[in-house]
């Protein structure tokens, strides 16, 4: 008979053999995790941002590059300890029962099958402005069907093709800050050293004052969802454990340096209070240094971001909805995986709302979009919290059943990982009072709330079978 949940944690052991591939190189893992958290969440959403928060938008961006951070730590030390397809999902379950691992995966698969349909929607919504003899809800349907036969494939060919999805994000960002370092200089034809006066004037560095900086935060939290795929693929690499280790390290330091410097170009080349409401601040610091077509250019790499955000999110959630399945907390029709180690009913599963959204697109193309995001909102940082909670717990179990497994330990443990917790308390508590914010908490507080009565509801259940079965 299986484990009840209440049953104590038993000792720590390396998990089973994943029965997916394990094609994914090392330079698959680590631009999957440069590439899953650029996306127009930066390109686009940082304009909100630096409107919100001004210069001081760079403390804003630190903020949250730093609580990210230290959650993807907290992560990274369990996935090289213990790689698993169903990654945070399965060390809920281990640190905390299975209502926490049911929790966390169907919550995140929920959110990523929402958020694809979202980037699909953006994408279609910059592709009709191309084409607009092409409704919206046409092209939603051809994303859906292109990403379905790609994550049908073996998983190594969803390795090459999001491997150049984000290396063209990745060189866009590197050719940014090149560009606008060179304009901050006066290096660029045409341009003077701008100095300090944007950074200093229109307010100063803190026009809004500190309630600037924390609204900012926000505004940009969310922007550094996406790192947590890393950890999933990682099981499929041909060296889960190693991969894993040196796909979080280069990423997330290299992440937060490619959000912060862009924003100190972006407020220090142009006055803070100069962008237009929905416009790029990319595209308007690329305008103001003469490069031509700037916004068509930009255009074309935000759709890219999209695409491969969108491909991304497939493949997390059909892993994450195997995962799941594995151990029984989804149906054990998602197992079937194909020769080529592909679960390929895992991953109707998961894209069956992007199928769903081209009919809401079609209905609704101008407010779908908002809807669905405030349906996700924050149940970002709902599963961020389980991954801080199980390493809280799980550390000292691998420090004793498996110490060699601890290649990348937490940094100051277990300080570092409290401070993310109270973090995120506090971000939750400034969306509650924040009237923008509140309404993307209380939907996800929905949806996690009825996630949860569902776990507590089965858990019930089964302790209640059990008590007429053991007699």
């Amino acid at each position: 008979m299986r484990d009840l949940p209440s049953a104590p944690p038993a000792p720590m052991d390396e998990l089973p053999p994943e029965p997916l591939s394990h094609s994914l190189k090392q330079r698959h893992l680590t631009m999957l995790g440069l590439g899953g958290v650029i996306g127009a969440g930066l390109f686009v959403g940082s304009g909100a941002g630096i409107t919100i928060a001004g210069p001081a938008i760079i403390c804003s961006y630190l903020l949250a590059g730093v609580l990210a951070m230290l959650v993807m730590r907290a992560l990274g030390e369990m996935s090289a300890a213990m790689p698993a397809s169903g990654s945070f999902s399965v060390y809920a379950e281990k640190a905390l029962g299975r209502w926490a691992g049911f929790s966390a995966g169907w919550l995140y698969w929920f959110l990523l099958v929402v958020v694809l349909a979202v980037e699909a929607t953006a994408a279609a919504t910059i592709a009709n402005g191309w084409l607009p003899a092409v409704d919206q809800w046409v092209w939603v349907l051809l994303f859906m069907v292109v990403f379905t036969v790609s994550n049908l494939a073996a998983v190594k060919n969803f390795g090459e093709f999001e491997f150049w999805f984000a290396a063209l994000k990745v060189g866009a960002i590197v050719l940014f800050l090149i560009l606008g370092t060179l304009a901050v200089f006066g290096f660029l034809p045409d341009t003077d050293p701008v100095g300090m006066a944007n950074l200093t004037g229109q307010g100063g560095f803190f026009p809004n004052g500190a309630s600037g900086v924390v609204a900012g935060m926000l505004a940009v939290v969310f922007a550094f969802g996406g790192l947590e795929v890393v950890t999933i693929a990682a099981a499929e690499s041909d060296d889960p454990a190693r991969s894993v280790s040196r796909a979080v390290r280069s990423a997330v330091w290299r992440i937060l340096f490619f959000y912060v410097g862009s924003m100190v170009v972006i407020v220090t080349l142009l006055p803070w209070d100069s962008l237009a409401p929905g416009q790029s601040p990319y595209v308007a610091v690329l305008d103001s240094i003469g490069i031509a077509h700037a916004g068509q250019i930009m255009d074309v790499v935000i759709f890219v971001a999209l695409l491969s955000a969108l491909n991304a999110n497939l493949y997390g959630s059909s892993r994450m909805v195997f995962s799941l399945a594995e151990r029984g907390e989804a149906p054990k029709s998602l197992l079937k995986v194909s020769a080529g180690g592909v679960p390929r009913r895992a991953v109707f599963a998961s894209v069956s709302f992007g199928f769903v959204s081209v009919v809401l697109n079609l209905l609704w193309p101008d407010t779908i979009f908002l809807y669905m995001l405030n349906a996700v909102g924050a149940v970002l940082l709902f599963v961020w919290a389980l991954i801080a909670i199980s390493q809280l717990k799980l550390r000292p179990k691998i420090e004793r059943d498996m110490p060699e497994r601890l290649t990348l330990p937490m940094w100051l443990f277990p300080y570092a990982t409290w401070a993310a917790l109270i973090g995120m308390a506090a971000v939750l508590v400034l969306m509650l009072f924040d009237d923008s914010a509140r309404p993307q908490l209380l939907w996800s507080a929905g949806a996690a709330g009825a996630v949860l009565l569902v776990a507590w509801i089965r858990e019930f259940r089964e302790k209640r079978e059990s008590r007429v079965v053991r007699p």
